[in-house]
């Protein structure tokens, strides 16, 4: 049988289980894709909390929106992908298990060069990154002040920003410096003071702002150093942001995102893997754990001990 990670009320990650579930069937136009690899994502803890999702009441969900594996039974009406296909999947439902349905236009095919758990890695913090970026039109020319540069999120987007020709000054704690550096970006140390070593940084002016941190200091810089409010956007604080302002792209926000946006999300998945297949695009996997282990993933991920994505290998 197939087993999945489920759980039945909002609460911390002892709420979380593995349980046995009976194997999946593709239905038309879907494909049954056996898991090797997951990525967690914050977005994750969020729903488990409550914070995202409405509590389950009793019944049991599953959890998870990114995935790598194989393709072992396709539905009628797909001829994009065979059984024996390595694949990621985009926009999963239930991530966290041995198996996972998706429908056809939400695999990618995972490039040879690029290992399960790296695959697993892509998926919603590229996305991310490369729609924001696009949204908010970085390029040549630009100085973007990225918060929360270290992060998974964070450092997509130093990437696709230094590869548009745009300037990015990252903030981050003194640890992850070196990071920053080694993507392209230039590290400033948040905290009291941030916006005086912004502006000594960058005293021509910082263009665009794009908040992964959630923080008040964040927002708050970003609009004391950005004058357009329209190129400023957070991921993180989306039910606050109208009251700002500011832009917001999902992160709680309640205006979804709109059919452009979500192309440019699904392209990003496509375009990161390329990138990262060429050894254009690093993808820094953090730490792994066992599927059954997810609470003990979930707790690292809350706690944000580890840098770079954690992934979960079946």
């Amino acid at each position: 049988m197939a087993r999945a990670v489920v759980y039945r009320h909002s609460g911390g990650p002892e709420v979380l289980s593995l349980e046995e579930m009976p194997d999946a069937t593709p239905g038309p136009g879907e494909v049954v894709v056996a898991v090797r690899a997951i990525g967690v994502n914050p977005i994750d803890v969020k729903q488990r909390t409550g914070a995202r999702a409405p509590d389950p009441a009793g019944e049991p969900r599953r959890i998870g929106q990114d995935a790598a594996g194989v393709v072992e039974a396709v539905g009628d009406g797909v001829d994009s992908v065979s059984v024996g296909d390595e694949v990621i999947v985009r926009r999963a439902r239930g991530a966290y298990a041995t198996q996972v349905v998706a429908r056809a236009d939400q695999l990618v095919r995972k490039p040879a060069e690029l290992g399960w758990t790296e695959s697993a890695s892509i998926g919603v913090p590229v996305a991310t990154a490369y729609q924001v970026l696009r949204s908010l039109g970085v390029g040549e020319g630009d100085t973007l002040l990225l918060h929360g540069g270290s992060g998974s999120v964070g450092q997509a987007a130093i990437q696709f920003a230094v590869a548009a020709g745009a300037r990015v000054i990252a903030t981050a704690s003194e640890r992850n410096h070196d990071r920053i550096r080694a993507l392209g970006g230039e590290p400033v140390a948040y905290g009291a003071g941030l916006e005086a070593r912004v502006r000594e940084l960058a005293p021509r002016g910082v263009t665009v702002a794009i908040d992964c941190a959630g923080t008040d200091e964040a927002i708050e810089v970003s609009l004391a150093l950005v004058a357009d409010r329209d190129r400023i956007a957070t991921i993180v604080r989306g039910r606050d942001a109208a009251g700002w302002g500011i832009r917001a792209f999902s992160g709680g926000n309640p205006v979804p995102l709109t059919d452009e946006e979500q192309r440019w999300r699904d392209e990003g998945v496509e375009v990161g893997a390329a990138l990262a297949a060429e050894g254009r695009f690093d993808l820094e996997v953090g730490r792994t754990y066992r599927l059954e282990d997810a609470a003990e993933a979930q707790r690292a991920s809350e706690s944000g001990e580890v840098r770079g994505k954690i992934v979960l290998l079946v």
